[in-house]
C-alpha cells in the first residue's frame, strides 16, 4: 500500500496523531477512536494493523497488552516528497505571517493611543 493510501484515511491519521504524543496501548487507542469515529474495536484493530504492516507504527508486547508507537521513517519519506512542493505555499505562508504581525502591531498601537487619549 502506498504511503498516501495509508494516510488518506482520517481514522489512521488520527491514530498517528495520538501515537505522536507517545506510546499507547491498543485499548487506549481504541477507546479514543471509537468515541470520535463511532467504529468498532475490530475496525480500530484493522486500522492499527494497516499502520503496522505499512511501517507507520510499531507494536511491542507488554504482558497481555500491546503498546503502539509511531515509526517516523515512512513519515520522513512523505515529508521529503512533499518538500518538493513547499515552494508553492511557503512564500504565501511567509506573507500571511507578515500581515498577521502588521495587524497585531496596528491593534497594539491603536490600544496605546486609546489609552493615552483617556
Amino acid at each position: 500500500m502506498h504511503a498516501f493510501d495509508v494516510l488518506g484515511d482520517p481514522v489512521r491519521r488520527r491514530i498517528l496523531e495520538l501515537l505522536a504524543d507517545g506510546e499507547m496501548t491498543s485499548g487506549a487507542v481504541c477507546e479514543v477512536i471509537t468515541s470520535e469515529f463511532g467504529i468498532s474495536q475490530p475496525a480500530v484493530s484493522q486500522h492499527l494493523k494497516v499502520l503496522r504492516e505499512n511501517g507507520f507504527a510499531t507494536v511491542r508486547p507488554q504482558g497481555a497488552r500491546r503498546l503502539y508507537a509511531v515509526n517516523s521513517e515512512p513519515l520522513r519519506d512523505v515529508d521529503e516528497w512533499i518538500g518538493r512542493f513547499r515552494r508553492f505555499w511557503a512564500p504565501r505562508l511567509d506573507a500571511l505571517e507578515t500581515e498577521l504581525a502588521r495587524g497585531r502591531r496596528a491593534r497594539r498601537l491603536e490600544g496605546d493611543s486609546d489609552a493615552r487619549g483617556r
